[in-house]
């Protein structure tokens, strides 16, 4: 549906000249026009795509200004939600305020109509639980109809060959919204960049997952009161961890952070985002003891050490597999402000002597994965 961070204006008439502007009207690079148009202001970066859909033309921007930002009644300012580096500070801001508009509607009323007569479809080539059902969840929550594929790999017409775009072509003509999670990295993009309807991405294979970064930083907010100056610990499989990727480029939007990796060797955190998080001025620093980081951190925010995407390689997992584990004796060294936070599912990184301690936070963490997804759906759909 979209292109690099997936934000868009419709542009109605305002560029009758396109064809003389670029041989190939459905795709040109965007500092080929420029356009201020009501309340949205271009920036132009880089490079963007173009869509003609019948006498509307569609502008995937890297950056939007809103400069009336967040007004009732106006559109979302993101067509996807495909990856953490889409959102700023102000939107993230927006986001939670929305989300706990969500809270107060999943408590007190729980026959809400918002998006009655909405379809959202699940379309799942991995494995899931909390993320499948609490999309669902939030559906059915704001009046909305769920159609669901559980192991789309298997059981839809991917086994027979199908390619992902026209699987995605093909659910678009059925739903108002898709929801995918997908066992490839970048899977996401092309299927925005193919649908016609918003698509969220609920985890692409080592890629990203950034609905589940929106929630833990919502999390983060709840449970300590703040996101700037604060001190985070990601711990476990920060190679293959999407969630980890996307925390950290949205830990990168606040100020004065700090973040330490933990882990195995064998599945360092990659360079990509040590250098990102340079880039932003955001301290980072590996560390091979877990105690001394959980004694300095805010949040103590581990993962599990993924069986499946070592392949064949069993040795490699064993060797990493059980190396850090959150027990009594770290919570023991931990500040009693501080949390430890979990993606879930766990195996035997977090004991379940931690579970009764308040400061383990992961299934509050899970719940508020719900009005994330609450708000998310409800934006995309309708708007502020």
């Amino acid at each position: 549906m979209s292109s690099c961070a997936f934000s868009t204006s419709t542009l109605r008439e305002t560029l009758p000249n396109h064809e003389s502007v670029c041989k190939k009207p459905s795709e040109f690079k965007k500092n080929c026009i420029s356009a201020d148009v009501s309340h949205l202001k271009l920036t132009w970066r880089n490079s963007m795509t173009w869509k003609q859909t019948g006498s509307r033309l569609k502008c995937r921007a890297l950056d939007v200004k809103n400069t009336d930002a967040f007004l009732k009644g106006r559109l979302f300012q993101l067509d996807d939600v495909i990856e953490a580096q889409q959102f700023d500070r102000e939107i993230l801001s927006a986001i939670f305020e929305v989300a706990r508009e969500m809270e107060t509607i999943e408590k007190k009323s729980r026959g809400n109509q918002i998006l009655k007569g909405f379809l959202m479809a699940t379309l799942f080539y991995e494995p899931s639980t909390r993320t499948r059902l609490s999309f669902e969840s939030a559906m059915k929550r704001l009046g909305g109809e769920v159609l669901t594929t559980e192991n789309a790999r298997e059981f839809s017409s991917a086994a027979k060959g199908e390619t992902l775009e026209d699987t995605i072509r093909t659910v678009e003509g059925y739903s108002d919204i898709i929801v995918m999670r997908h066992f490839e990295s970048g899977a996401a993009r092309r299927a925005a960049m193919t649908a016609n309807i918003p698509v969220i991405n609920a985890g692409d294979g080592p890629g990203q997952h950034p609905t589940q970064a929106l929630l833990d930083v919502y999390t983060i907010e709840r449970e300590i009161g703040k996101l700037d100056g604060i001190k985070v610990g990601l711990v476990g499989d920060l190679a293959n961890g999407r969630t980890v990727r996307s925390l950290a480029y949205l830990l990168a939007k606040y100020n004065d952070v700090k973040i330490y990796f933990v882990s195995p060797e064998v599945v360092k955190m990659k360079d990509d985002i040590k250098d990102y998080l340079t880039s932003k001025g955001i301290k980072w620093e590996e560390s091979a003891d877990l105690m001394e980081v959980a004694s300095k951190c805010d949040v103590v925010y581990q993962t599990r050490i993924q069986r499946e995407r070592f392949g064949e390689r069993v040795d490699l997992y064993d060797e990493a597999r059980g190396k850090y584990i959150v027990n009594r004796d770290v919570l023991s060294v931990m500040q009693k402000h501080a949390v430890v936070m979990h993606p879930l599912p766990r195996l035997d990184e977090i004991t379940v002597e931690v579970d009764d301690d308040p400061r383990a936070a992961y299934f509050r963490q899970a719940k508020n994965g719900l009005f994330i997804r609450m708000a998310l759906l409800k934006l995309l759909l309708l708007g502020w």
